[in-house]
């Protein structure tokens, strides 16, 4: 999937091989002025990629088994299925994180040192679920598209006409990608819930849940910024651990991946936009 601001492009191999691409129209609810100020942004566009998302893989998942159709989610399953998938984040990377320095609160006093230790936890959690699920076979093909896709990129930001042949020669690693901003997420969560209180329990999940759209807000910010400064020395560094976790959520795909990627990049470059 490749997305523009108005527009996102779904290119899909089909069973006997060809390329299907299909159009959405997309950004409608969070297209408000308030929504774009800097610290809500960061949240709004963390939802707004967890529903297009969706949307993307349920859609090319039905149209590659061979349906006629491709499956649309409606406004109710789409709802159940964004509250599982938070409920079931929230549980992992905040009740676990915060239960297990709980019960190890003997071991390590203070709150500032108790939530450094629930937030490597934290880290520690993340990590191991990403090298986890990429060793999956669905997922590693997933990953092989994650990696077209920033090759496809790539290939556009360096002014090169979009083939296979130009696209293989760059990254599967992109500055920009979602990985590195989960992996900010993570780390600003550390920095933020370090100078929270500790007890009692309810209050340690309840308060990291309500502040969890202020640390997407301040993860996002901080992505921004430094992508648009790799060239500074030091600035450029904080994108490396964010390059680092993208080799477990890329690898190389092969040339019929890239001529997926390549038709969904056309696509939306067709149509007058930028990638978004």
């Amino acid at each position: 999937m490749m997305r523009g601001p108005h527009e996102s492009a779904v290119a899909v191999r089909l069973p006997d091989g060809q390329i299907e691409v299909t159009c959405q129209q997309t950004g409608s609810w969070s297209s408000h002025p308030i929504l774009k100020w800097p610290l809500i942004r960061g949240f709004v566009a963390l939802l707004d990629s967890l529903v297009v998302g969706t949307k993307a893989l349920t859609f090319s998942a039905s149209r590659a088994a061979g349906e006629e159709e491709g499956e649309e989610l409606g406004f109710g399953e789409m709802l159940l299925t964004i509250v599982l998938a938070l409920g079931l984040g929230l549980l992992l990377f905040v009740g676990l994180p915060a239960e297990a320095a709980h019960l190890l609160q003997g071991l390590v006093r203070g709150p500032v040192w108790q939530n450094l230790l629930e937030g490597g936890i934290r880290l520690a959690v993340f990590l191991i679920y990403i090298g986890g699920i990429s060793r999956l076979k669905d997922v590693r093909r997933l990953f092989q598209y994650h990696g077209a896709e920033h090759k496809a990129i790539y290939t556009h930001e360096a002014g090169e006409e979009l083939t296979v042949r130009n696209a293989r020669k760059f990254s599967t690693l992109h500055p920009r990608c979602g990985t590195s901003f989960l992996l900010i997420v993570v780390v600003t969560s550390i920095a933020v819930f370090s100078f929270l209180g500790l007890k009692p329990l309810w209050w340690r999940f309840l308060s990291r849940i309500l502040l969890m759209p202020v640390v997407a807000g301040i993860a996002y910010e901080i992505l921004k910024f430094t992508a648009r400064r790799l060239d500074s020395p030091l600035l450029g560094r904080l994108a490396v651990p964010g390059l680092w976790l993208q080799r477990l959520t890329t690898r190389e795909p092969d040339d019929s991946q890239l001529e997926v990627a390549l038709a969904a990049l056309e696509r939306v470059l067709a149509s007058g936009q930028e990638l978004r």
